[in-house]
């Protein structure tokens, strides 16, 4: 029996709930089997990441806990070199066969799609479904369509309100010491605080 699986890729430095609020509405929207969440090994568009491979794997983990549709796959940690969605969508279509993929998207993602590597390829692999973030509009590149229509995928809507909820802006968030709650998961929280991750300056006296 073949499965519908959504790939929602990303830095995830932190991950945070506009990340699993996409992953639970394409999967409901979509009738996805599952969502796999990815986080990046070397991410090529990112600078320096603020949490190392092993704290943003477990940080999604984490998130993940509870979710029964949600899965986290280490293949771009396990990988050498920078994280190319392209390698990643080849490496899960060979190891699963029978699978449709679609692949997750914000629409600030979808504004700069046609930079990735091979993306054409990507457009030949796979749907994509986009979901809307704040200041940014659902509107692709008419070579993307094009492509995705040339490769029998299509460009698919999520209906979502867009959550101003940003990595850059829970890591703001901690490096002033400040309540991490409805940014990130409780877990995801408390795990940024034991660990002092993104802080710019040391915790005050007598906080741990």
């Amino acid at each position: 029996m073949s499965s519908t699986i959504g790939l929602l890729g990303g830095s995830f430095d932190p991950i945070h709930l506009a990340h699993l609020e996409l992953a639970r509405c394409a999967a409901r929207q979509l009738e996805l089997d599952e969502v796999w969440l990815i986080p990046a090994g070397r991410p090529w568009q990112r600078g320096t990441l603020g949490a190392d491979a092993g704290q943003r794997e477990e940080m999604v983990r984490l998130a993940a806990q509870g979710e029964p549709r949600l899965r986290v796959l280490d293949l771009e940690l396990r990988r050498s070199g920078p994280s190319y969605t392209v390698d990643t969508l080849r490496e899960v279509c060979a190891a699963h066969p029978g699978s449709r993929f679609v692949l997750l998207l914000g629409a600030d993602q979808l504004e700069n799609f046609c930079t990735w590597k091979d993306w054409r390829q990507i457009a030949t692999a796979a749907d994509l479904a986009a979901a809307p973030r704040p200041e940014h509009e659902l509107r692709p590149a008419p070579e993307l369509l094009q492509a995705l229509e040339a490769g029998g995928h299509r460009l698919l809507h999520l209906h979502m309100p867009p959550l101003a909820v940003s990595a850059t802006l829970v890591r703001e968030h901690a490096a002033q010491g400040l309540d991490l709650r409805g940014l990130v998961p409780p877990a995801v929280a408390d795990y940024i605080e034991r660990h002092h991750l993104y802080r710019t300056h040391p915790a005050p006296h007598g906080h741990p």
